[in-house]
C-alpha cells in the first residue's frame, strides 16, 4: 500500500527487503521481458548467508539528508522535519527541485556491475499508467523536469544520489524503495529495499515551472504562519488576528489525509485548480465528513463558539485525531482553515473579507430586499441577504484551462452556503473574469460577482399585493475588500482586484455583461418625481454598554414645493450573516421639510435596551422607510452597526531569551453595566506553545482587569503571541504582540 492511503507510519515503523524472482522468458524471435513472482521478506536485517552476502548489493542504511534538504526547499519550518521537535523527523520537498539522499550498502556500489533502480510509490494501488508508480535507474545526466536519479558523489559504501521530479508532480506521501538486479541467464533477482518513512512532495510556488509559481510575496502567502482575518462592517472593520500555523504538528498529515480521503482522482493531484476544488468541499462537513460543522445559530452547546477559535492548527489536530468534523465554525474559521491547508500544500493563498457581501440565491445577480406597507422587513420574501461582512479566500495560480490573462488570482470559498456541481463547495474563480462580468468560466463566478457587485434593490408591498421598486443601490454591495498586507500588520484593501471603479463606465459594463449570464429582473421602475434625498447616519466608535443615537436626515430637493413625509426607523439586532434577531426599538414620524432645506429625525438607543438582544458579534441593523405624501416617493433602506468591544492591552519585557521564561501581563477595563463571569483567557503562539486557556476570576462593571501568565520559547526569531478574552457576556475580545526570542 503507497503512502496516499492512510495517515503517516508511527515512529518504529523499519525498512525491508524484499527479494523477488524474475523469470526469463525471451527467445530469438521476441525481446527480453521478465515476469515476477514474491519469494521472500527478510525484514529489517540482511541475510545472514555469507555467499549472499558476498554476491548480492544490498541496502543497509538509507539518509534523505532532511538538514541539508529542507532550506533549500523552503519547508524547514515544518516541525515534522525537525529533529529537535519530533523523534522521527520526515522529508518534505517541493516538486520540480532536486534534492538529494545517501544509500548505504553492504559494499561498495560498482555501476558496471551493479543494477540499481529506484522506486517511488503512492495511493492504494500504484499504477504505471496512472503514474502513482515510477521506477528509473540511475543516469549521468540531470533531469530537471522528469522523474530520474544522478550519482552525486560515492564514498566506500555510500552513495549520495541526486533526485528530481517532475514539475507536475501530484501532491502527496510517496513511498521509497530500492531494487538491486541480479541477472543470470535463466532468471533475475530482485532485492527490495522499503524506505520506513515516506517523502512528502508540495507543489512549488518558487518554481517558473510550477503552475503555482509567484515571482514575491511567498515569505507572506506561504511561509508566515500569523496573519489577520477582517471582520466587522465596513464602516468599523476589526482585525481578527489568527494563528495559520501551516508548519505545526499535525497539520500538513492531515491535508493529505483529507486529499486521500476526498475521492480525487489521481490525475488531478498536481493540478492546484482540482486540489483547491475540492479542498473547499472537504473543509467543511455536510457532504463528506469534512473538517468543520458550520453554525449559526447562537446555540454551540456541544462544541466551541466559532468567535473562540484563534487559529486552525487546533482545529486541524482535532480532527486528525478523532476523525470527525469539529464543531463550530463559521466563514472566519472555514477561510482561516483553508487558508492553512493550502500553505502547507505550497499553494500561495490568503484569507480575504469582503464587507456588505451579498449572498444571491436565485442566480439574479442582484439583492432584493422586501418591506411590507407599514415599513418593517418582510422576512417571508426575503430570501436573499446581505451579509455584515463574509471571508473566503484567494490562491494563486495559473489558469491553463481558461483564455490567456485569467490567472494570478483566483477566488476560493469553504463556507457552505449554496452548492455547486451537487456538493458545498465553491471555486476557483478568476478575479479577472468576474471583475470583467466574464461568468462562463469555471468555476462559480456568477456567485462571486454578485457578492461584491450586485445591485441591491429594495421593494415594497403594497395592501393590494403589488410590489413597487422605490430604491436601487449600486455600490452598497463589496465594499473596502481586505486582506492582511504583505509582513505587515496593516490592512491591505483590494476591492479594485473585484471591479473597477464604482459607477464607472466599466464597472456599468461588467454588471450588464453579468446580467446576461443571470436572472435578473429587467423591469424596474419608480414611481412620480423623486426629489427628496435620504441618508442615514450613524455616530463612529460606539463601545459595547454606551448609549447612542441614529440620524435619518431628509433634503427636500425642489425649489419651491414643501414636502411632507411620513416613516419608520428601527433597531434590531442581527447576526453577521444579515439575518435580523430580537427587535430592539421602533419609532415612527411624521413631519414638513420646505425647499432647499434639511430636517433630522433621530433615533435614541439607550444600553439597557440593547444589552441583553446582541448576538454573537454585537452587531445591530438600522432600518428606515419614508414615504412623501403627494409624490408617492417611497425610500427603503437599511444600515449595518457592529458596537466596539474593549482594548486588550499585552505587556512583554524588552529582552526574550530561548529556554528563559517570561511573564506576559494582560489587562483591559470592563466597559459594561454588569460583571463578566466565566472568564478566561486563550492563548497561542507558533514557537512559544500550543493553545491553552487561562482561567480568570469574574470582572466587575467598569473595573479594570489585570492577570500574568508565564512563557517559555522553544525557537529562535519573532515570533506572535495571539491572546484572546473570552466571558459569557463578550467574547473575541483579542490582542497580539511579537518577540524576538535571542540566544
Amino acid at each position: 500500500m503507497g503512502s496516499g492511503a492512510s495517515k503517516p507510519r508511527r515512529p518504529g515503523s523499519a525498512g525491508s527487503i524484499t527479494r523477488e524472482t524474475y523469470h526469463n522468458t525471451h527467445s530469438a524471435l521476441n525481446p527480453p521481458t521478465y515476469r515476477y513472482r514474491y519469494v521472500a521478506s527478510y525484514g529489517d536485517k540482511l541475510s545472514k548467508d555469507p555467499k549472499k552476502k558476498d554476491n548480492v548489493l544490498q541496502v543497509e542504511k538509507v539518509d534523505y539528508n532532511i538538514r541539508q534538504n529542507t532550506p533549500r526547499h523552503n519547508t524547514d519550518l515544518f516541525e515534522i522535519t525537525q529533529d529537535d521537535e519530533t523523534p522521527d523527523p520526515q522529508l518534505v520537498v517541493r516538486r520540480g527541485t532536486p534534492f538529494d539522499i545517501t544509500l548505504t550498502f553492504n559494499k561498495p556500489y560498482d555501476k558496471n556491475n551493479d543494477d540499481l533502480r529506484l522506486v517511488f510509490e503512492t495511493g492504494d494501488k500504484p499504477l504505471p499508467n496512472k503514474k502513482t508508480h515510477v521506477e528509473f535507474v540511475l543516469s549521468d545526466e540531470d533531469k530537471p523536469k522528469e522523474w530520474g536519479g544522478k550519482v552525486k558523489r560515492q564514498d566506500r559504501n555510500n552513495l549520495e544520489i541526486t533526485i528530481f521530479t517532475p514539475p507536475t508532480c501530484y501532491v502527496a506521501k510517496w513511498d521509497f524503495k530500492v531494487d538491486v538486479v541480479k541477472k543470470s541467464d535463466t532468471k533475475s533477482s530482485i532485492f527490495r529495499y522499503t524506505h520506513k518513512d515516506p517523502i512528502y512532495i508540495l507543489f512549488n510556488p518558487f518554481s517558473k515551472e510550477d503552475t503555482v509559481y509567484k515571482e514575491t510575496d511567498l515569505k507572506e502567502y506561504i511561509l508566515n504562519e500569523n496573519g489577520r482575518i477582517y471582520s466587522g462592517t465596513y464602516k468599523n472593520i476589526s482585525p481578527k488576528p489568527w494563528n495559520f500555523g501551516q508548519f505545526q504538528g499535525k497539520v500538513l498529515d492531515c491535508v493529505m489525509h483529507l486529499l486521500d480521503i476526498s475521492g480525487l482522482n489521481w490525475v488531478c493531484r498536481g493540478n492546484p485548480i482540482q486540489v483547491v476544488r475540492k479542498l473547499t468541499s472537504m473543509i467543511n462537513a455536510p457532504d463528506d465528513g469534512g473538517v468543520l460543522v458550520g453554525n449559526w445559530s447562537g446555540d454551540y452547546r456541544g462544541g466551541k463558539s466559532p468567535l473562540t477559535w484563534t487559529g486552525s492548527e487546533a482545529i486541524f489536530e482535532e480532527y486528525y485525531n478523532t476523525d470527525r468534523p469539529v464543531k463550530f465554525g463559521q466563514c472566519w474559521v472555514f477561510s482561516g482553515v483553508l487558508t492553512t491547508a493550502c500553505r502547507a500544500l505550497g499553494i500561495p493563498a490568503r484569507s480575504v473579507t469582503n464587507f456588505a457581501s451579498a449572498h444571491d440565491t436565485d442566480g439574479s445577480v442582484s439583492i432584493d430586499i422586501h418591506f411590507d406597507h407599514l415599513g418593517e422587513p418582510d422576512e417571508t420574501k426575503n430570501s436573499d441577504s446581505v451579509w455584515n461582512f463574509h471571508v473566503w479566500n484567494e490562491v494563486w495560480m495559473a489558469r491553463n484551462d481558461l483564455p490567456t490573462g485569467y490567472g494570478g488570482w483566483q477566488a476560493a470559498d469553504a463556507t457552505p452556503q449554496e452548492t455547486s456541481d451537487g456538493v458545498y463547495c465553491c471555486g476557483p474563480a478568476s478575479l479577472e473574469a468576474v471583475k470583467n462580468g466574464e461568468l462562463a468560466y469555471a468555476f462559480d463566478g456568477p456567485f462571486i460577482f454578485a457578492e461584491v457587485n450586485a445591485d441591491k434593490i429594495y421593494w415594497t408591498t403594497e395592501l393590494d399585493g403589488t410590489m413597487i421598486n422605490n430604491h436601487t443601490e449600486k455600490k452598497s454591495v463589496g465594499r473596502k475588500i481586505s486582506t492582511k498586507y504583505p509582513l505587515r500588520p496593516e490592512r491591505e484593501d483590494v476591492t479594485h482586484l473585484y471591479k473597477y471603479a464604482e459607477g464607472s463606465e466599466e464597472e456599468r459594463t461588467a454588471v450588464l455583461r453579468a446580467n446576461q449570464t443571470g436572472s435578473c429582473r429587467h423591469d424596474i421602475y419608480a414611481m412620480g418625481p423623486q426629489d427628496v434625498e435620504f441618508e442615514l447616519e450613524q455616530q463612529d466608535d460606539v463601545y459595547v454598554g454606551q448609549d447612542f443615537d441614529v440620524i435619518f436626515k431628509i433634503k427636500n430637493t425642489s425649489r419651491n414645493t414643501e414636502r411632507y413625509i411620513t416613516g419608520r426607523l428601527s433597531c434590531r439586532s442581527m447576526y453577521y450573516t444579515g439575518v435580523g434577531a430580537d427587535k430592539i426599538k421602533t419609532d415612527t414620524f411624521e413631519l414638513f421639510v420646505p425647499p432647499g432645506e434639511v430636517r433630522e429625525q433621530k433615533l435614541h438607543i439607550e444600553a439597557d435596551e440593547y444589552m441583553n438582544k446582541l448576538k454573537d458579534m454585537c452587531m445591530l441593523k438600522f432600518s428606515a422607510m419614508a414615504k412623501v405624501q403627494g409624490t408617492e416617493q417611497v425610500f427603503t433602506t437599511q444600515e449595518d452597526f457592529r458596537l466596539c468591544k474593549p482594548s486588550l492591552v499585552v505587556k512583554v519585557p524588552n529582552e526574550i531569551k530561548k529556554g528563559k521564561s517570561f511573564d506576559v501581563e494582560v489587562s483591559f477595563t470592563n466597559p459594561l453595566g454588569e460583571s463578566m463571569t466565566e472568564c478566561y483567557l486563550e492563548v497561542e503562539g507558533p514557537g512559544l506553545l500550543k493553545r491553552k486557556q487561562y482561567p480568570q476570576r469574574n470582572v466587575k462593571p467598569k473595573q479594570t482587569f489585570v492577570t500574568k501568565f508565564e512563557l517559555t520559547p522553544k525557537k529562535l526569531g519573532e515570533k506572535e503571541i495571539l491572546v484572546m478574552f473570552n466571558s459569557k457576556q463578550l467574547e473575541d475580545v483579542t490582542a497580539t504582540t511579537v518577540v524576538n526570542v535571542k540566544n
